[in-house]
């Protein structure tokens, strides 16, 4: 390498490089001493010390002071290929273990909502038999919506069975309605609930994939066998108490007034449940459920929450009509 008082690449000889080896070609050689100008000279192997004098270096024609650089670069270069090889072959070991491994990794989790889509993308356009869908927003946006029409429209043509859970407030949302109306009730199966559990994806109950954080930017694709028949039952039950999307999702108001939104509300005001959990396990907004927190507390003639309680469990409104 060359010195601190010397700093090029020697790859490129400097002036007093090419001036000091034309002298030692012209003289037989040069000393130690002189050699400080330009120590790129040993780098190149363009000079050999004199097995006679110790302080004198003897000049090699450029040829093959090259042919020896390079036969020294090749045998480097074989050497790193031949552990290459090596590495390769003893990581193959441990990569089948992992392969192995993976296949019978009960999740896989999966981060960023490019990552995600892009294995739903996988997974859907693999489907052949069956696609079950929880879907607890109750108003989706309208990219949300687009993916799930790209999504389906190849399972359609495939005659794939296909049934979705919604809230029943999803059946106000406009954009929803437009979508159920483009899929058709003979394409894409729809009921409601009230409260539905997480967002799930299920397809062909060989794969699952569900939230890992609240903020949907993670989740985990199921390939257990058992976890993933576990969520097909779940849904299975669900599907069985919800309400087709032709039905009314609630009975009629009551004689005092209270709507089955409000008769929700007011059973989870029971519960002793607050404003933004009420308004999470509804799917509404939790400016809507104050309002009709406020419409209870006016028909019941309360004037606190806790008297609120008191008076809804006593009004009859919470059984059944």
């Amino acid at each position: 390498m060359a010195s601190d008082g010397h700093p090029h690449d020697p790859a490129d000889p400097c002036p007093a490089g090419r001036e000091l080896y034309a002298t030692a070609i012209r003289d037989g050689g040069i000393s130690r001493e002189v050699l400080a100008a330009a120590p790129c000279l040993i780098d190149l192997a363009l000079l050999e010390p004199d097995h006679d004098n110790s302080e004198w270096l003897r000049p090699i024609p450029a040829q093959h002071a090259m042919a020896g650089l390079l036969q020294s670069l090749e045998q480097g270069i074989r050497e790193r290929q031949r552990k290459a090889v090596q590495l390769a072959h003893a990581f193959s070991r441990f990569t089948d273990i992992s392969v192995q491994s993976s296949l019978h990794s009960p999740a896989t989790v999966l981060e960023g909502l490019g990552t995600i889509n892009a294995a739903l993308d996988r997974a859907v356009t693999d489907c052949a038999e069956e696609l079950l869908t929880v879907q607890p927003e109750a108003a989706r946006g309208a990219r949300a919506l687009g993916e799930a029409l790209r999504r389906v429209r190849p399972l359609i043509d495939r005659d794939v069975s296909m049934r979705t859970l919604y809230q029943h407030v999803a059946r106000d949302a406009p954009l929803t309605r437009a979508y159920l109306r483009f899929v058709g009730p003979q394409r894409v199966q729809v009921r409601t609930l009230e409260e539905v559990i997480e967002r799930l994806i299920i397809i062909d109950r060989k794969v699952a994939y569900i939230p890992a954080q609240p903020d949907r930017q993670v989740a985990l694709e199921v390939r257990h066998p058992g976890l993933v028949g576990y969520l097909a039952g779940a849904f299975d039950q669900f599907w069985q108490i919800a309400t087709p999307i032709e039905k009314a999702a609630y009975a009629e108001s009551s004689p005092e007034g209270v709507s089955g939104v409000q008769r929700s509300i007011a059973r989870l005001l029971v519960e002793g449940h607050l404003d933004e959990a009420i308004a999470r396990r509804l799917g509404i907004s939790v400016r809507t459920c104050r309002a009709h927190t406020a419409r209870l507390a006016t028909l019941l003639g309360s004037t606190s929450r806790t008297q609120l309680g008191y008076l809804i469990a006593r009004s009859g409104i919470l059984e059944e009509p």
